[in-house]
């Protein structure tokens, strides 16, 4: 079946196509050709008028721990359903669920849900599940953030493969802490393996910076958050891990674009330093992504952090700071464009193919091309989403 997007502003990879259409063929779940209106002999009776709108790429979060009220790693199928579903109900089309430094029964757990929630990813109301980020366990005791201490250690290989082999191939992106002993060897394996390695929760300065680039590790996990800048050691100036993501080309980076992790102004600093198409908006959501204001919790409701929402960003309950985002990718892209400065063509494009480019999905994901996925979003000016397709079904 043939459904027909009309009279929309189209967003392109490098440009906005005016008075345009899109045209998905839902039984292939692809993009079969889109233009202009004028460029259309007729217009069925049961076409999309999406006029004074715009048609978007399914923007995609390569960082998210939950929302909906539900972390991934609750240990439960139904929770790991709920929150892929909210955020789906805000533009993701697709999503990697993201774990937190655990006990091994509880990430073992978060692989079992996954493989089971992607059984049910055809049903047509969830995002596609790419595979999992493993955000640890193994980081710095000083960048360690929200993670557990007492699950956080050094990797080993035996360790690590033990967690690959179970995860069957699911596992996309690992998040790690390069100083650590056995870390750049960890890079080096698990990059020939096709895994993302992300720089993250990290004391590490320049030159461990410049050895982990050259044993595999390409990406560096939200910008500012949980990382070393720069110190001074007898006077000389060392460079830590922020000053080396816009140092090294060869390095993308993942920013929290909720507007308080990173304030506009420094969202606009990193816009004007950093390469553009090396820049991926991510929302690192926790549970409270979706859900009102007042009492949460950060991590597993087994042992996870009492934390309050307020404002648009969970703190700590003394409020003395940020305890995570409660972001959704809307949300990312509207501040990105709205207060940041950023064209809608480029906010959209670090929400759609500057990821897809990451987690290289970008031959059938991130842009409206013919014969890429129909996953595709329709929403205003505000970014506020009236209809969501996934895979070329209508899901919103």
């Amino acid at each position: 079946m043939l459904q027909l997007l009309t009279n929309a502003s189209v967003i392109l990879e490098d440009r906005i196509l005016t008075d345009g259409f899109v045209e998905i063929d839902s039984s292939t779940g692809r993009i079969l050709r889109y233009g202009q209106m004028k460029e259309l002999s007729e217009i069925p009776q049961n076409a999309l008028d999406c006029r004074e709108q715009y048609i978007s790429p399914g923007f995609i979060d390569s960082h998210s721990h939950g929302g909906g009220g539900c972390d991934f790693m609750d240990g439960d199928l139904d929770s790991f359903l709920t929150a892929a579903k909210l955020h789906l109900q805000h533009g993701t089309t697709s999503i990697l669920p993201t774990t937190l430094t655990s006990s091994d029964s509880d990430l073992y757990l978060c692989i079992d849900n996954f493989k089971k929630a992607k059984e049910e990813q055809h049903s047509g109301n969830l995002p596609h599940l790419l595979g999992l980020h493993l955000e640890g366990p193994y980081f710095s005791e000083r960048e360690k953030g929200a993670q557990n201490s007492i699950y956080i250690r050094s990797p080993s290989y035996d360790d690590y493969m033990r967690i690959y082999d179970y995860a069957e191939g699911n596992i996309l992106r690992w998040s790690v802490a390069p100083e650590l002993d056995g870390a750049l060897e960890m890079g080096d394996i698990l990059n020939k393996k096709g895994v993302l390695m992300s720089i993250g929760h990290t004391a590490a300065d320049y030159e461990t910076v410049r050895n982990a680039v050259q044993h595999g590790y390409s990406h560096v996990t939200h910008l500012y958050s949980g990382m070393s800048t720069i110190t001074r050691k007898n006077g000389f100036r060392i460079l830590g891990v922020v000053e080396c993501a816009y140092l090294f080309d060869e390095l993308t980076v993942e920013i929290i674009a909720d507007g308080m992790h990173l304030p506009p102004e420094l969202l606009r600093l990193i816009l004007k330093c950093k390469d553009n198409d090396k820049i991926s908006l991510i929302t690192d959501s926790m549970r409270g992504a979706g859900e009102k204001e007042g009492p949460s919790i950060l991590g597993s409701l087994k042992d996870g952090q009492d934390v309050i929402i307020e404002d648009g960003i969970a703190k700590m309950p003394d409020r003395s700071c940020f305890a995570g985002s409660v972001c959704t990718t809307d949300r990312c892209v509207r501040t990105l464009y709205k207060q940041a400065g950023a064209s809608l063509v480029n906010a959209v494009r670090m929400m759609t193919l500057n990821p897809a480019r990451l987690l290289h999905i970008d031959s059938h994901k991130g842009s409206i091309e013919v014969g890429k996925d129909a996953d595709l979003l329709v929403f205003n000016d505000n970014i506020d989403i009236s209809n969501i397709f996934v895979g070329g079904k209508q899901v919103k």
